[in-house]
């Protein structure tokens, strides 16, 4: 029943990714480039909403909707890390034209050549899976 949930929310998502333009690579080269606020306020208002729902879920002890307790672990303190790994998802995001989430959308929309960024996306997923214990964390 979990995953048919998750699966519609998906789904869902995906399809206001989509219309919203949010998953184009148009609207991505314009928000690298300055010219268009579009993309800063999608992202912008998703930061802003993260933070209050997350607030709220600490401070009201909210629980899921399948009864569990909700449990935010605090992030370890590691700017160089943070830094590290913010260039290298940015720089995938530039070269690839969309983060992970849009990407599946794409190929939703029937994108067929998003089809091999994906594939490496999960590759990259896979071989950090591998190295994770070798790397500097």
């Amino acid at each position: 029943m979990r995953s048919l949930i998750y699966l519609v929310v998906g789904i869902f998502f995906g399809i206001v990714l989509f219309k919203s333009e949010a998953a184009s690579w148009f609207r991505i080269y314009e928000m690298f480039q300055f010219r268009a606020f579009k993309m800063y306020g999608i992202i912008g208002s998703a930061v802003l909403l993260g933070i209050i729902i997350t607030q709220l879920i600490k401070r009201n002890k909210i629980k899921s909707f399948f009864g569990e307790q909700i449990v935010i672990e605090p992030k370890e303190n590691g700017f160089k890390r943070y830094i590290i790994g913010g260039i290298l998802f940015g720089l995938g995001w530039a070269l690839a034209g969309a983060c992970p989430g849009p990407m599946y959308v794409l190929v939703g929309a029937g994108f067929l050549p998003v089809i091999v960024v994906l594939g490496a996306a999960i590759i990259g997923t896979f071989l950090y899976g591998v190295l994770k214990d070798k790397l500097p964390h």
